[in-house]
């Protein structure tokens, strides 16, 4: 027995050996864990009771383990013990190095808090967001290295970490979701994929909403350690899968409004129709010279025209007449603080969400045909071969002659016959001469497709198509252009000295030189180049790779890609040029309609030709921000939108039908396929490849099969089908045809066929904010750099 156990000691005191450093580790993130919990409650008083319950600690040894830690603390003078057997933060707390940002919610493991003018964003681990959801504004406190969660891959040495100590201002207390009522509790699940946890209602709090409702849910108490959010329902939308019940969620969803309120409404009835003698009078008169507008076919507000005039052989006369809205929509009116609150319009699929009432944006403000109108207007003298040789900038009162639709254009332009055959030719020849220079100057040919839909009465779609853009639509495009950079430019050279008049600029900053590397290495790997070694060869670099791939299978994805590479363009008070269009100096002028900016513009612009002097830039400055992202909440809607009607399409097909795709991410958990004849984006999950047991092989974007070898890269074409939509989440599950699909998730047993690698996710560099997966577990922690 002796000799067994001495036999048994060399093992036994290898334990022991070990075991004090783990328990020394475990006690030193304890102790700092404890100390932040006096750090962030600065000025309060706790009882050690308040600390065990704050902790959840129940057990009586861990107990008598926090007691002695909070002894220690106090002797270290971190806290300090007050006479009623209390503590509180101590004289040598660390000073305060919180920082605001902004919550991006990536997963339900973490989430990264957005600093401004940090390069990287701060990883935070759910348990340290303080109950602080997706688009709140919070304080930030980043962790030093004992007080980071252990067991990460990475061992926290490349990325920062931080907790959030306060919650400065809620993104929003109304939330979208489908309400679910039981006997004595409902809960509400945010449409939100960001959101995470449901929202509890009382019963009686549920109004005449019904099961599977789609609901306004206004939150009354926010999330803590013990308790979920709560919540009084605000809005029954109606049933979930109604169309206009789901277009009126999508603009809830992002804040953004509907109707306009009763006294904006009644602000603008008010409005004469008619225009006086005495504002004609103080207008230049061109009622007379030929004008004509150029807009979609289904298009309800016209907010640009063109005239043209021919002063003689070697010189044209365009013009650029845009709405004047600045006349009607006046400072400190209701108009114009509803106009700013919105800042733009919303186009979802099947309607327009304007930013003016209607009596503004399809009448007073509508260059319709054959109709008086009052106008701003940038009118230039061009010589043949596309030189400016003049130019003139101020109010008019016009008279269109002609609405064209794009199509209607085009046939002209194709044909020769119609009405104005001369002058279109004449501004398209103009035309392709601006666009080539533009392009020679180091303009980026964007030309990403967009998604249109055929729809029936009820707002169902029949069909997807893709627009095309023609002659004409590059036609209008550039005079437009033209006049947005004249007129940037002709407000900086108005300035009488060093001090630049103050203007809202349109500006797109130089694309991140290390996501540039990114995509060009990404898109190497599909067999094609793209130089980013030096600035000025990108743009012609890009421009050749975008040539190349024009009709191939990977275009739209790779057009996409590129564009999401790019900066994004934002509205400024700074002159900081648009890299996009290789303009030195770029403003929005031409559509004060469906934009704030530009009624911005409007008005500074005639405030300097009445030899006004320079504003103060902060008002503007604040302005232009707010419309930056209230323009992008716009763009979410809107792609919010598309998605919906995508997949409410593809749920409609037969189940047997297959499509042609291309693969467009590969990740841990499946490859995403968008299907080419409908730009739709679907998941084929792991358990749907079930042949073999794949891994990611991140760097090459690929997934290989251990057995069969088999592999699905970035890129591939595949045929696949539809095994599942879900028009709450917005999603599509494929397969591949050919095979066999698992059964659906909340069907499925027994073991799943999904091998995890080390690596999380290698889908395209169209993913800078970390990586998801289904359930919104992670298997990795990213670290994130700012773009």
């Amino acid at each position: 027995m002796k000799d067994k156990k001495e036999k048994n000691k060399p093992e036994r005191e290898k334990r022991e050996q070990k075991a004090p450093h783990h328990i020394v580790s475990y006690i030193d993130n304890l102790k700092a864990d404890i100390a932040a919990f006096f750090d962030l409650n600065g000025g309060q008083e706790f009882r050690p009771f308040d600390v065990h319950d704050h902790f959840g600690v129940q057990d009586k040894k861990v107990r008598v383990l926090f007691n002695e830690i909070l002894h220690e603390l106090e002797q270290a003078g971190r806290i300090t013990y007050h006479k009623n057997g209390t503590y509180s933060a101590g004289a040598n707390k660390p000073v305060n190095k919180d920082l605001t940002g902004r919550v991006d919610r990536v997963n339900k493991s973490f989430a990264f808090v957005i600093v401004e003018g940090r390069d990287d964003d701060i990883y935070i681990e759910s348990e340290l967001l303080n109950g602080a959801w997706d688009g709140d504004i919070v304080s930030v406190q980043t962790l030093s290295k004992n007080s980071r969660s252990s067991g990460r891959s990475d061992s926290g040495k490349s990325r920062v970490e931080g907790r959030v100590t306060d919650i400065i201002e809620r993104k929003n207390a109304d939330i979208v979701g489908i309400i679910e009522i039981n006997q004595r509790y409902a809960v509400v699940q945010p449409d939100n994929k960001k959101l995470f946890d449901p929202i509890f209602i009382e019963p009686e709090e549920t109004k005449d909403a019904n099961t599977g409702d789609k609901v306004i849910v206004k939150v009354k108490e926010w999330p803590t350690r013990r308790s979920q959010a709560a919540g009084e329902i605000v809005t029954v939308l109606g049933k979930a899968g109604d169309n206009d019940v789901e277009m009126h969620a999508i603009l809830a969803e992002f804040g953004l409004p509907y109707d306009f309120p009763e006294h904006v409404e009644a602000e603008a009835n008010k409005i004469s129709d008619k225009i006086s003698k005495k504002e004609i009078s103080n207008r230049r008169d061109i009622r007379d010279w030929l004008t004509f507008t150029i807009d979609p076919v289904d298009a309800k507000d016209f907010d640009d025209a063109l005239s043209v005039r021919y002063l003689d052989d070697e010189v044209v006369e365009v013009g650029v007449h845009i709405a004047d809205v600045s006349h009607y929509v006046l400072p400190n009116t209701e108009l114009e603080k509803e106009a700013y609150r919105r800042a733009t319009s919303v186009y979802l699929v099947d309607r327009t969400v304007p930013m003016l009432p209607e009596k503004l944006s399809n009448n007073l403000c509508s260059l319709r045909p054959n109709e008086d109108k009052l106008a701003f207007s940038a009118i230039f003298e061009i010589s043949p071969k596309g030189k400016l040789l003049k130019e003139w900038f101020g109010r008019t009162v016009i008279h269109s002659d002609r609405r064209f639709s794009y199509e209607e254009a085009q046939a002209v332009l194709d044909s020769g016959e119609g009405d104005f055959p001369k002058e279109l030719a004449t501004l398209n020849k103009l035309a392709k001469i601006f666009r080539a220079e533009r392009f020679k100057k180091g303009a980026i040919n964007f030309e990403t497709p967009e998604v249109r839909f055929k729809l029936d009465e009820n707002g169902k779609p029949l069909g997807i198509y893709q627009k095309e853009r023609h002659d004409s639509n590059k036609l209008i495009e550039e005079f437009m252009l033209l006049a947005n950079k004249r007129v940037a430019e002709y407000v900086y050279f108005l300035s009488k000295d060093e001090n630049k008049n103050t203007m809202v600029y349109r500006i797109h900053e130089a694309p991140d030189i290390e996501r540039l590397k990114t995509f060009a290495t990404f898109v190497g790997k599909l067999g094609h180049k793209l130089e980013v070694e030096e600035e000025n060869k990108i743009a012609k670099s890009m421009n050749a790779m975008l040539a190349r791939v024009e009709g191939k299978p990977e275009q739209n994805l790779i057009e996409s890609l590129a564009v999401r590479t790019m900066a994004k363009a934002r509205y400024s008070t700074q002159d900081d040029g648009h890299f996009g269009l290789a303009f030195e100096r770029y403003s929005h002028f031409t559509s004060p309609i469906r934009r704030y900016p530009d009624v911005m513009a409007h008005r500074l612009l005639q405030h300097y030709l009445d030899g006004g002097a320079n504003v103060n830039p902060e008002e503007y400055e604040s302005a232009a921000k707010h419309s930056s992202e209230r323009e992008r909440l716009a763009a979410e809607a809107e792609r919010a939108s598309i998605k919906y009607k995508q997949v409410e399409f593809m749920s409609s097909m037969d189940p047997d039908a297959e499509f042609d795709g291309i693969i467009t991410g590969v990740t841990e958990f499946g490859i995403f396929v968008e299907i080419t004849e409908t730009a739709s984006e679907g998941l084929i999950r792991m358990t749907d490849l079930g042949d073999d047991y794949y891994e990611l092989d991140k760097e090459n974007y690929r997934i290989i099969g251990q057995r069969t070898k088999k592999i699905y890269t970035f890129g591939d074409q595949v045929k696949v089908k539809v095994k599942d939509t879900n028009l709450a989440r917005r999603s599509m599950d494929l397969y591949l045809a050919g095979t066999i699909p698992s059964p659906s998730r909340e069907n499925r047993g027994g073991r799943s066929n999904v091998r995890k690698p080390a690596v999380h996710e290698s889908r395209a560099p169209r993913s800078s904010r970390g990586n998801k997966k289904p359930g919104g577990s992670s298997a990795e922690k990213p670290k994130r750099k700012r773009r």
